[in-house]
This record gives C-alpha cells, structure tokens and sequence, in this order.
C-alpha cells in the first residue's frame, strides 16, 4: 500500500502517462513525410511505410549502440541513412529531424494530466524522468516540474536504479522519499521498487500486473492520484 505521508518529492514519466505517445508520432512522421515529398522525394517513395521507417531506425540502433539512449541521434541518423540509400544529400537530415522533432513536441494531454500536474506541483517538487525525446519547455510544461532527467542526457535508461537516484538526487531527496509515477510497469513502476521508491503504476488500459513483486499503487488515471493526496 502507498504510504503518502513518506512522499517528499514525485518522480513521473512523460509519454503514456501524461500524453498518447503513438498519435504524436505518427503526426511527427507525417509531417517528415510531407517535407521528404517536397525536399527528397525519392527518399519519401523509399520509407513510405511505418514498417520500412522500423526497419531503418532498428538497423541504426543495432549498428550504433552508443546512440541506444539517444531517441533523438537515432532518428536524424535514420533520416540521414534513409537520404544516403535513396540518392539524395545526407546533409538535409538535420532539416528533416527538425520538422520531425518540432511536430514531436505538439502532444495532446490526457485530459487528467494537466490538473494533476497542477495540483502536484503546488504541493511537492516534481521531476521528471524519460527514455524520451520530449522537450518540457517547448511543449509548456517545464514551470511545473523542478528538475528533467532524460536517458539520453544521463547516458542511462529506465529501468536502471542510477537514472531514479539522480532523479531523487535532482530534487535533495533520498529514494525512499520518492514517489514515482508512470505507465510502463517494468521501465516505470518495476524500475522504481528496485531503486529503493515507491511506485505508482497508471494502468489506464486495464493490463495485468506482469512481475511478481507488485508496485504500492495502480491507477486508472491521474485523478486517482490526486485523491489520495487530498
């Protein structure tokens, strides 16, 4: 069971849990569609498909492993390889990403996401923590949240205990004041429980609980999170 009064400070996840991440890519990759049309047409006939875009982008990521927590670095050297093998100028990739990253960042909140957040904020230092590329600042969330921790900046991924400590750390708090809240049972809650916090699973699909050792809390949304802090 949660024990809210060992709370001092909430971690939380980014995509899936505050906003639908698919939606937002699949806008994101229309938008590099489009401008790949316009700018590199034969690299726009080549990776047309969602399955040839997978196959380039899991080809870059088994080829350059030290760009594994890079979401980023892996999608503009995608881009850049996709222009390569298609006959057109690497050097557009950089312009391409952009298109690709700024349409990213225009995510739609679950509806209970921002009054939470709100709610939250006034209360406890917020931090966040992703195997992400979103960018608080431009999607207008950053006020709300005290410190950002990212795999791709830290070098290390959820589930891994160190990116939770630093995230503990970003705020002066040890683990077992933490809360950490998120949607992916293994990467999210899982990963927390084992650097020594408590968690929070936001199970909004109805999923069942994979592992054995079981998280302090499973949620429907943000609201009911908010409750228990009421």
């Amino acid at each position: 069971m949660l024990d809210v009064r060992k709370v001092k400070a909430i971690s939380i996840d980014l995509d899936d849990t505050l906003w639908p991440i698919w939606p937002t890519i699949e806008r994101a990759e229309k938008a590099l569609h489009d401008w790949l049309v316009e700018h590199a047409p034969m690299a726009a006939a080549l990776f047309s498909s969602p399955s040839a875009l997978r196959e380039i982008r899991d080809y870059m990521a088994q080829s350059k492993p030290e760009l594994k927590h890079d979401m980023s670095a892996i999608r503009r050297e995608s881009i850049r390889l996709a222009l390569y093998r298609a006959g057109e100028n690497p050097l557009m990739a950089d312009q391409a990403f952009d298109v690709f990253f700024a349409e990213r960042q225009r995510v739609v909140l679950f509806d209970d996401a921002r009054p939470a957040l709100d709610f939250l904020a006034a209360r406890f230092p917020i931090v966040s923590i992703s195997n992400g590329n979103a960018d608080l600042d431009r999607i207008g969330l950053a006020p709300l949240f005290r410190a950002a921790i990212n795999a791709r900046a830290f070098g290390v991924g959820k589930p891994d205990p160190r990116i939770f400590h630093a995230a503990a750390g970003a705020v002066d708090m040890l683990p077992e004041d933490m809360l950490h809240v998120g949607d992916d049972a293994t990467l999210d809650a899982l990963g927390a429980l084992n650097a020594g916090m408590q968690a929070a699973w936001v199970n909004r699909s109805e999923h069942m609980w994979p592992h054995e050792m079981e998280p302090h809390v499973q949620l429907a949304n943000l609201t009911e999170l908010v409750e228990l802090f009421r």
